[in-house]
């Protein structure tokens, strides 16, 4: 029971607390702002009227009503209710109220609101205390945080509370609190004279910055420390009001939404480019009392996620910049935050070095797979395991780069680098695409096989894996285009037709060399499941270029090239016409595809064509002296492989380079064949050795051509002893190309 002393002091309390706790609405008439959850005919406004409340959470930045609105449900609930601040209170206190509500339930049948204010300051022990009784209906919460509750509080209260965001208090809404302040003669200053001058008011409110409490606490001011004038009238003018507030209430907590909100502004700004929006969220953190070294912190990673590569030299001098700031320190070391933020907002953006978490994502969703041998550390069981052998020391070769396998086996021509075309990242992409072409190219297997003898559908993993360890084919394959382009002579305003596109290997650099032109990508393929993956793979990188640059990418079988061109490029007349392994040892399409291309080509069209030629192709009795072997085994062996490559009822040898040439001329062209040898090391695989011996498809492989010369015992023996002198080890193979350059006539 109150005693006359706990009247007294509540009366005292009440006359003598600041004008915003006094001027605390009591009614919803009262309340002043947040129409928007709290307005007519709004669920809020209806649950409170109706008495019906749930669990309830009000979240938003300081002075913008949150504990006035609890202290309204209070005033016009039927409810008990019970208020606690997180701040002060403990699990005691909650189990006190949790044994009041449940009193006042058993004896009045009443419920019980319990208000907890900066609800967020309770810690998880807490709050688990709290959530059986909110759970079974003992009390309804209410809570009020500043913080944002989805963080901060309790998921499992967060689930059984609706959530409300109160926004800053319009201007209207300030105004209204400041007139209502002067007007209540009763809590505010109604019982006395005050005028304000024109624009005294509008100071206050605009500095207040939307929140209500601020407003009065400088209106109280103001007004408590002018004293009247000889009419007893106190009169604010503007100097009043600006020594009453004189610095913007700015919305920020280093630990809440306002400061995550905040830099993530300035943040936006400077990826966007705009320093002037850059300098206003900097200034605006700092205003606030933000620590510069977390705001240095941000803009060194920003350096690398943002710009990255289009400009290393960023991360270096924003890194400067932290470093002068330590120097230095406040208030000159804003200049050094100042120019952190101009450096960023006004470099070339790349955020190519995202890449590395789309090798995270690949780590975390795939196999691992196994350290090539040629990578592992050749150290400690080299000799015994083979570890570190097979391995290209990039250096010992031109331009210190040769293809090889650096990815583990089944992620072979996987990609997670895409250079921008900004800054210094814009004169690397060209290099970067030359090279992975290659490299794709050689994995995927633009020749038909290094024995040159058989086709067919292949297994992918291991012919990409087979193609990455056969050392140089990368080297070879870039130095073969470079070739093809050089022999072709494009100029930048010419249309080039890619007889078979398959990779892109001459596809993109003919991109590269005819920017104001344009290119034709044909997709020929003799398989028609192996057409149409390339052909979508290839349209799938195509997409990813502006429309404007994309090449026109298109399948047909090599045979219907004529109506095909008529189909898919009618009214064009190309000038160059390039490809490699276009007729995959199909001779009997020489004189169909010159035919076709004569009669589509303009006088002066030139075409240039690199064609392996299998009956120039390695020979495996030639690789090593073959030590071990009866001589006269010996002879016969290399007596059948000459008759294989030398059979004429086989198409895939029964032509040479010159045939080749022979069909475009009589086609009309004026053409030269050139061969190019080129040599590389070749690791002998396991899995590369079975398919040499055994073939793939419908073609067969060696063991079969041989046999039709040698008995099974000699290509038994044969084989056991190449296997085990060739196995795991490299070879120095040799390749021919045919180069056909053929001018369409005048």
């Amino acid at each position: 029971m109150k005693t006359l002393f706990d009247h007294r002091r509540e009366k005292a309390a009440r006359e003598e607390a600041p004008l915003a706790a006094r001027m605390r609405p009591r009614t919803l008439d009262e309340y002043v702002g947040q129409d928007a959850i709290i307005g007519p005919g709004r669920l809020l406004r209806r649950a409170i009227q109706a008495d019906q409340l749930g669990s309830l959470i009000f979240y938003g930045p300081p002075g913008t009503g949150k504990t006035t609105l609890a202290r309204v449900i209070a005033n016009t609930t039927k409810a008990e209710f019970i208020a606690l601040n997180a701040v002060l209170s403990g699990v005691k206190d909650i189990r006190g109220a949790i044994e009041r509500a449940q009193e006042i339930r058993g004896q009045f049948g009443r419920r019980t609101i319990l208000f907890v204010d900066e609800v967020h300051r309770f810690n998880k022990a807490q709050q688990d205390a709290l959530l059986p009784w909110v759970e079974n209906g003992t009390v309804i919460l209410v809570g009020a945080t500043t913080e944002n509750p989805y963080f901060e509080v309790n998921k499992a209260l967060v689930s059984r509370s609706r959530i409300f965001q109160l926004q800053p208090l319009t201007d209207d809404d300030l105004r209204r609190v400041a007139q209502m302040a002067l007007s209540d003669a009763e809590r505010g200053f109604g019982d006395r004279a005050v005028e304000a001058a024109p624009g005294a008011l509008e100071h206050l409110v605009d500095v207040a910055n939307g929140d209500a409490r601020a407003l009065l606490n400088a209106l109280e001011l103001a007004v408590s420390t002018t004293p009247p004038g000889e009419d007893g009238v106190v009169r604010l003018t503007l100097d009043v009001a600006e020594e009453s507030i004189q610095q913007r209430a700015v919305l920020y907590d280093k630990e809440g939404d306002a400061h995550f909100d905040a830099i993530s502004a300035f943040i936006k700004s400077c990826r966007g480019s705009d320093p002037d929006a850059a300098l206003y969220w900097l200034a605006r953190m700092v205003h606030a009392g933000e620590e510069p070294r977390f705001l240095f912190r941000r803009m060194i990673i920003l350096a690398s996620e943002d710009v990255g590569l289009a400009d290393p030299d960023v991360l270096v001098r924003v890194e400067a910049c932290a470093a002068a700031y330590d120097r230095i320190g406040l208030p000159e070391g804003r200049y050094h935050l100042a120019q952190a933020a101009l450096v960023l907002a006004t470099a070339p953006k790349s955020n190519s070095t995202m890449g590395f978490f789309e090798a995270l994502r690949s780590v975390a969703a795939e196999r691992s797979g196994d350290v090539p041998d040629h990578l592992k550390d050749a150290s400690r069981d080299g000799e015994q395991f083979g570890h570190g052998q097979g391995y290209l020391y990039p250096h010992a070769y031109r331009d210190h780069w040769v293809a090889q396998q650096y990815l583990p086996t089944g992620l072979e021509g996987k990609v997670f680098y895409t250079p921008s075309d900004q800054g210094f990242e814009a004169g690397i992409a060209d290099q970067v695409a030359r090279r992975r072409e290659a490299q794709l190219a050689a994995f995927e297997g633009s020749d038909p096989e290094p024995l040159g003898l058989t086709s067919g559908p292949e297994d992918a993993a291991v012919s990409r894996w087979v193609r990455r360890a056969t050392a140089g084919e990368g080297a070879r394959l870039g130095a073969l285009r470079d070739r093809v382009f050089e022999a072709a002579a494009c100029k930048r305003h010419h249309l080039v037709l890619d007889l078979r596109a398959r990779t892109g290997l001459l596809t993109w650099e003919a991109l590269r060399q005819v920017p104001e032109g344009g290119v034709y990508a044909c997709v020929s393929e003799p398989d028609a499941d192996a057409a149409a993956t390339l052909l979508a793979s290839l349209r799938a990188q195509v997409d990813a270029l502006p429309a404007l640059a994309r090449p026109t990418v298109f399948g047909a079988p090599l045979l219907d090239l004529g109506p095909a061109l008529a189909r898919e490029a009618a009214g064009v007349r190309f000038d160059r016409v390039v490809g490699h392994a276009v007729f995959d040892g199909r001779s009997g399409a020489f004189g169909a595809v010159a035919a076709a291309l004569a009669s589509t080509l303009p006088p002066g069209a030139r075409v240039v064509l690199a064609e392996p030629v299998p009956r120039r192709a390695q020979r495996l009795s030639a690789l090593v002296r073959p030590e071990g072997l009866d001589d006269a085994l010996v002879a016969r062996w290399r007596a059948a492989e000459d008759a294989l490559y030398a059979d004429p009822s086989d198409p895939l040898v029964r032509w040479d380079a010159e045939d080749l040439g022979r069909a475009f001329r009589d086609a009309g062209f004026v053409a030269s064949v050139e061969c190019l040898t080129h040599h590389q090391s070749v690791r002998v695989t396991p899995a590369l050795f079975e398919r040499w011996w055994a073939g793939a498809g419908d073609r067969p492989g060696y063991a079969a051509r041989l046999s039709a010369s040698l008995s099974s015992d000699d290509v038994e023996t044969v084989r056991r002893w190449a296997r085990g002198r060739w196995l795991r080890e490299s070879v120095r193979w040799g390749s021919v190309n045919a180069l056909l350059v053929a001018k369409a006539p005048r």
